[in-house]
Formats: structure tokens, sequence, C-alpha cells
């Protein structure tokens, strides 16, 4: 009831119902100053006869108040000039009550005016205070008030309570500091907790949000103390100091992004590479793992083309969903189709492509991140190999003119069960090249996508985020680069230049140190590397030695022998596959490791028949020993 009364005036009936306030405290204060001077004065008239002066005054406190503007005074906006304009009129409304007595009989003493004046002040700042205070807990009750904890009790702190004082959405709950020495104290009307309460604060106070008012912290450390906070489940904001809000020192440190040249270790090559709408144009693609980063890419650069229909390949129904929605907000008459389902779903696969009358397929479905597939061996190598035969099979039985195999730099004399399943896909497409006439099967192997899910760059972008550390597997390790556009790019271009069996590379120039990468990549979000030259930086760059099967340096070719291709930046590597009686071996040894969840005899057949590298994560331990 009392909150609805409160919101429910108008701002005129506010200013009339001040008014009226107003000049009852002054009926009250001349009052209260004439019974103060009846009580020590027996000669006092009685207080019937000074009705008319009493009256009298009231009209002219009326008069006073709406001339010093109080009426229009808010209660959230009364402070130490509006008590200034309070004192004013209760000075004026004296004087006029001076000059009204004089006209009137009896005549009264001038102490008792004065008296008047200042009961009239205390009166008159007294109501608007607590009406003030009684409309704030009105609020507090009537609103859904979001529930504030301040971390740091200083200036800064102390300034964020006093402003949110006067929001009447927000209510500051207390503080928390290091400091022990502020510990248990009450400060600005706040009590300080230690930061090890927390957790206990927020679920008894029920906390909806924590502000850092920090602004002399480091922002690692704020960022180290913000990711601890939302890990207990709370919305945190970092809050700079009240002198940078105004200028007085910069807002925040300067921040020179790093340029994609600088990430790359050379030029990009989007504008080098030419156009191929020529190969896309109304023909009927399918595009496998199209929810993915490469994927997807491949997906926006084909409608470019402006291709009859695109049909998208993903068993995550995430993924799926986003691109389909994108794909079609983007288009307007194109056919989009989106399938749910595997590759390894043979009469899926071999319906979808009947259906819709398949006549290119960029495959770029796999398992990709390299720890992962190598704690689930068995199910890399089904999806990848196994997943890869079924769709270029299928493929194949359908008529489909190119189909083109997404593979990695990891392919090449591989350490790890990821690149090793990547280097079988190869020698699978391979070995259908060599027999089939109507298909035109062919691969394009790249390195690490900027971006891409699984990639250094987010992974670095995240670490950096949180504060640090930034982790490194190995000081010398380097790895190539290329952007999500020019792999997706590089892919299309593979399908218009193939003729068969070919395995494409990107010259990328040279490959680019993770070191150098991170520091550039600290540097150009405005910190500093931490390390023994620099101790007192805001981000370390911490080694942890390099993963199960990881190398220091990963390559392109398995064979020097490259032949052009219409392109300069694109070459054509010359490599050798094995037979079809080999594969067909190999296949069917995989087939029944993996039906028999062997994954001993899977990793024994791929060190079988893949050309692999010397694992340096075992090397480098045994010239430890």
């Amino acid at each position: 009831m009392l909150y609805w009364l409160v919101t429910s005036l108008t701002r005129a009936q506010k200013q009339v119902l001040f008014l009226l306030t107003d000049i009852a405290m002054v009926v009250l204060s001349m009052v209260s100053a004439l019974l103060l001077n009846a009580a020590v004065n027996p000669d006092h008239p009685p207080l019937e006869q000074l009705i008319p002066l009493i009256a009298a005054t009231g009209l002219a406190g009326a008069g006073a108040s709406w001339y010093f503007g109080l009426p229009k005074f808010t209660l959230n906006a009364y402070d130490t000039r509006g008590i200034t304009r309070t004192a004013g009129f209760a000075a004026i409304s004296a004087v006029v009550a001076v000059l009204i007595n004089k006209t009137m009989t009896p005549q009264l003493s001038l102490p008792l005016f004065f008296n008047f004046g200042l009961i009239l002040v205390v009166l008159g700042a007294s109501w608007r205070i607590l009406a003030r205070y009684l409309t704030l807990e009105i609020y507090k009750r009537g609103l859904n008030r979001m529930r504030v904890l301040i971390y740091g009790a200083g200036q800064t702190g102390q300034q964020l309570a006093a402003a949110l004082r006067h929001d009447n959405k927000i209510d500051p709950v207390c503080f928390v500091d290091d400091n022990p020495t502020l510990q248990s104290q009450v400060v600005a009307g706040l009590r300080v907790h230690a930061p090890s309460a927390i957790p206990e604060i927020i679920q008894r106070r029920s906390i909806d949000r924590v502000v850092l008012a920090m602004p002399s912290s480091s922002p690692p450390q704020l960022a180290r103390i913000a990711h601890k906070l939302r890990t207990i489940g709370c919305e945190v904001h970092a809050l700079p100091s009240f002198a940078e809000l105004v200028g007085e020192r910069e807002l925040r440190k300067s921040v020179t992004p790093v340029s994609l040249d600088d990430l790359l270790g050379r030029n990009r090559l989007e504008s080098e590479l030419p156009g191929v709408s020529h190969a896309y144009s109304g023909r009927r693609i399918l595009v496998t793992g199209a929810g993915g980063s490469i994927g997807s890419e491949l997906c926006r650069q084909l409608i470019a083309c402006k291709p009859e229909c695109v049909v998208l390949v993903d068993h995550s129904e995430l993924g799926l969903y986003n691109i389909e929605k994108e794909l079609k907000d983007l288009t307007a008459g194109m056919t989009i189709v989106p399938v749910l389902g595997s590759v390894l779903d043979a009469n899926l696969m071999a319906r979808t492509m009947e259906v819709y009358r398949i006549e290119a397929v960029l495959h770029a479905a796999a398992y990709k991140h390299l720890p992962l597939v190598e704690c689930n061996v068995l199910s890399g190598l089904n999806n990848n190999v196994i997943g890869t035969k079924t769709l270029a099979e299928v493929a194949r039985e359908a008529g489909v003119e190119r189909f083109i195999l997404v593979s990695s730099d990891k392919a090449v004399r591989p350490t790890n069960v990821m690149g090793a399943s990547k280097r079988l896909a190869e020698l699978v497409v391979q070995d259908l090249a060599t027999r089939s006439t109507g298909t035109r099967f062919s691969m394009v192997r790249f390195g690490n996508v900027l971006g891409s899910s699984g990639s250094v760059i987010p992974l670095f972008e995240e670490q950096i985020s949180r504060g640090g550390p930034v982790t490194l597997t190995d000081p010398k390790v380097t790895r190539y680069f290329m952007t999500i556009s020019e792999a997706a790019r590089l892919v299309l271009l593979a399908g218009s230049f193939a003729r068969g069996g070919d395995v494409f590379v990107l010259d990328m120039g040279a490959p680019v140190p993770i070191k150098k990468l991170a520091r550039q990549m600290i540097e150009g979000a405005g910190y500093s590397v931490r390390d023994d030259k620099n101790p007192d930086g805001d981000i370390e760059i911490e080694v942890t030695g390099l993963r199960k099967g990881e190398k220091l340096h990963e390559e392109l070719l398995i064979s020097p022998d490259m032949l052009t291709t219409p392109h300069h930046k694109i070459m054509r590597a010359q490599e050798g596959y094995l037979s079809e009686f080999e594969i067909a071996t190999a296949l069917r040894e995989l087939r029944s490791a993996i039906h028999s969840l062997d994954e001993g005899q899977a990793r024994d057949i791929i060190a079988r028949w893949v050309e692999h590298g010397e694992d340096e994560v075992d090397a480098s331990e045994a010239q430890r020993v």
C-alpha cells in the first residue's frame, strides 16, 4: 500500500504535499515557540488570542517555502544545499512573523521569534530527512533490488558505496578487503569482511554481484580474483577509480592489437587466392562437419558462389542449428538442408546424396583435438578413418563428381593418434582415387587455423583474460598458421584444380615460434610479460612440457617432390601410398580392433601402416636418462 502510494503520486501532487508539510512545520514551530515562552513568562497572553498570528505566519511560511524552491526539491536530492535553503526559509518566515506581529496585539518579544526560527530550521530539515529514509525503505521493500558486495574498502570502494545509496535498484550490502586492519570494522556504514568469508556471505546474504573496487591492482591480479569469484557462481565486475573516469589518469593501458600478419609470420593470402565461383555455381554441395570452424567457413564462402543446394551434415545439434540459421539469414531462395547424423551412417549418407543429387562433397568432419584423441583412440580412429572410408565409398557409388578431404599437417610422419588417423584417411582417399573413374578424389593439407576450435589462439586469449599464466608446452615449439578464410578458400580451390589423388598444400611461409606468439598476444592485450628480466611484469609464460605425441615442429610434406598448380601459392605434393590390398588389410584389422575395443591392437595397426616420426616427448625423456 505504501509503495503504491509513494510511486503513484505525480510530481505536482508531491510538490503540493511538500508545501502543505512546510506550512504545518511553520505552524508547529510557532506553537512550540509560544508554549516555550509561556512556560517562562507568566504574563504571556493565552494561545487563543494568537491564532491570527499563527495563521498569518503559516501563510507567510508557504510563500517563503515556494520562493526558496523547497517543494521542488526531491527527497533523494536533499543535501547540504537543501538544508541551507531550509535555513533561509526559516529566517524569512521569522522576519515576516515579526513584521506581522507589529500590526497585531498583543505584542510579543523578539526572542520568541528567534526561537521560532531555530525550531523551524530543525523541523523543516528533519521531516525531509525522515521522509527520505522512509521512502527509501519503502522502495527497498517494493523493488527487487540488486544486492552488491564491494571488494575493496579503500577510497574507490567508499565512493562507490556512497553513490549506490542513492540508487533505488541497488543495495550495497558489505565490503570485503585483503587488509587485516580493516576487517571486522565498519567503513562508510558497511561492515568489512575477509575474502575467505565471501562464499558464506554470498549464500547467507543473497549477493547478486561482486564489484571489484581496487583500481590500483594490476589487471591480471583483478582477472585472477574475478575468475575465482565466478567459480563460486556470482557475477563479477571491475570498477576503475573515479579519478580515472574523469580523466586525471589514463582510463586503461594502451592496447596495441596484434595484426594477423604478425601472427601468421607472413602476409595474408585472401587477396592473392583466385575466386572459385565457376566451380560451384549452380551445383549441389554436401559439407560434412558443417557446424565446425572450418566447415562453417566453407559454407559461408560456398553461398557466395551461388550453388543450387547446400546440404549441411553434422552430429552436433547445436553446431548444425547455428550454421543453418546463419546461412538462411544470409540467403534468400537458396536450398539449405540440415542433416543431423554421422558420416559413419552409410545408409543416411547414401540416401542424402541420392535425394539431393549431390555433385561435390567437402569432408571436414573429424575429431582433431590431439590430447582428446590420444585419450580416446578407438573413437578417433573410427570417426576419422572409418568415417572417411564410409563417406568416400558412398560418394563414389552415388556418382559424385568431386570429393575433397580436409587434412592436417599432423598427418605428416605423425607421432600421435590424431595425426595417424588423418594420414590413414589420406591413404584411404588416395587408394579410392586410383580406382575411381567418375569421382575425382583430392586432399587439402594445412597447418593450424587461427581461431578454430581447439587452436592455440583462443586458448591464449582465455588465459590472458584470466590474468595468466599463459601455458607453453616447449620454448622451441613452432607451428604453421593460416586464417580460417584462407583454409576454406584453399579447400574450394583444390576442388577446382583436382585431377584425382592430389594432395594440395599452401605455401604458408616460415613456421611461427609459439613463444613469440604468446608474447605478442600478451603485449597486444596491453600487459607485460613476467620473467627473470621483468619480475614485476603482469602475465607469466609457463612451460608445461610437450604432451604425449606432440612434435616440436610440424611438417607439410612427406616427400620434397612437388608439382605446380594454376596458382603459385598452392602446391601439389608427390607422395607414395598403399596398395589396394594393403589398405584393405589395414582397414579390416582396424575394424576388428574397434569392434573388440582393443586399443593396443589399434595402436599397433597405425604403427605398422603409417610412416611415423620420432616421438619427441619420449626422445627428450631418453636424453634425460
